[in-house]
């Protein structure tokens, strides 16, 4: 089940009797665990029926308790085991005499209760018996951790729930700088979102004003001014992240220049340039499409194989390989960012 279709689910109290939200990506699972605790019951029917356990806390004979009781004066009774990865689960046993409590009751539970475990921080193991009878009795969902790629579309995405539109080039560079933390982002993007009336586009300007990136001196500045072989910006834009390194990690700028020369590079091997394949197979929006076909005439593959060879060195270097380690990351970028251009 996909996580909108879960949350439709949700929305129109179309429950089931047990949820296991786990994975590493927290968002979704803290999403649902929410969701639910907040809008499961109304608050004369909480102080009776709600039971938020914690997994260190609480033990299986405490969570099925707590899962076996009847709602009072209320269709249903919630039983909320957060951190549930650090609970003492109790072992399954191989017959029926000595079978798990816990499985027993997932077999077959109690359909006016609603069990939840949030189990972050990892997968649960989908080979125990107790995975295979919640996935029969309940609903699974798995929070895996999001590629870099797919970022700035799940940006558009959950501005598109919000009503609102995003720029392509608004969502590349809150992805770049926000990384893959979809809490960060999110609650960057809900802020952002109050100073803007809904229906309209979030611009790459609302993103420099309401996020505090640079409206000039950026990671995609940098890219433009080096496709264009821009030597003075390309060298402005650098000084400003020599100045300002923890803003603009190299680290950051190592792995956006790899990961767009990379794309620059495939550019040339690509046979059918028409702008709807080359964003598919580039795996970019069609809105940048230009950028860098622009790069790919100003970068020969000879050259390109040279520049991934300099950002290869250039990485090894601030991990103090073939580096005295006096060298500051600001006199690193620069010498790099000359031997790409020249």
């Amino acid at each position: 089940m996909t996580a909108s279709a879960l949350l439709n689910d949700l929305k129109v109290r179309k429950f089931r009797p047990v949820y296991l939200f786990h994975g590493e990506e927290p968002y979704y699972i803290d999403l649902f665990s929410d969701y639910i605790e907040k809008n499961l019951l109304s608050d004369a029917e909480k102080g009776f029926n709600q039971t938020v356990l914690y997994g260190r806390e609480t033990d299986v004979l405490t969570v099925l308790n707590s899962a076996k009781r009847y709602p009072m004066m209320s269709d249903y009774q919630l039983v909320l085991i957060k951190e549930a990865q650090d609970m003492k689960w109790s072992k399954e046993g191989d017959d029926k005499k000595n079978q798990d409590p816990l499985l027993a009751y997932l077999e077959k539970p109690l359909e006016s209760t609603i069990l939840v475990f949030c189990y972050k921080h990892g997968k649960f193991d989908k080979r125990k018996k107790t995975y295979k009878a919640i996935e029969k009795s309940g609903c699974i969902f798995e929070s895996a951790t999001i590629y870099d790629n797919k970022v700035p579309g799940w940006v558009e995405d959950y501005a598109r729930e919000k009503a609102y539109r995003m720029n392509p080039r608004a969502s590349a560079l809150i992805a770049e700088y926000l990384g893959t933390d979809l809490s960060k982002i999110s609650n960057e993007l809900d802020k952002l979102m109050l100073n803007i009336p809904k229906g309209n586009e979030i611009t790459v300007d609302d993103v420099q004003n309401n996020i505090g990136i640079s409206k000039e001196y950026n990671v995609f500045e940098l890219q433009d001014a080096l496709a264009k072989r821009n030597v003075l910006k390309a060298n402005q834009i650098i000084a400003y992240f020599a100045s300002n390194p923890k803003a603009n990690p190299i680290q950051m700028v190592l792995g956006a220049l790899n990961t767009w020369f990379t794309k620059v590079l495939k550019f040339h091997y690509i046979q059918d340039r028409s702008p709807a394949n080359l964003a598919r197979e580039l795996g970019v929006n069609p809105y940048f499409v230009k950028d860098y076909e622009l790069a790919a005439k100003n970068y020969n593959l000879g050259r390109l194989f040279d520049i991934m060879s300099i950002l290869r060195e250039y990485d090894l270097k601030t991990k103090g390989v073939e580096s005295t380690g006096n060298t500051d990351s600001g006199e690193l970028l620069k010498e790099m960012v000359f031997k790409i251009i020249h």
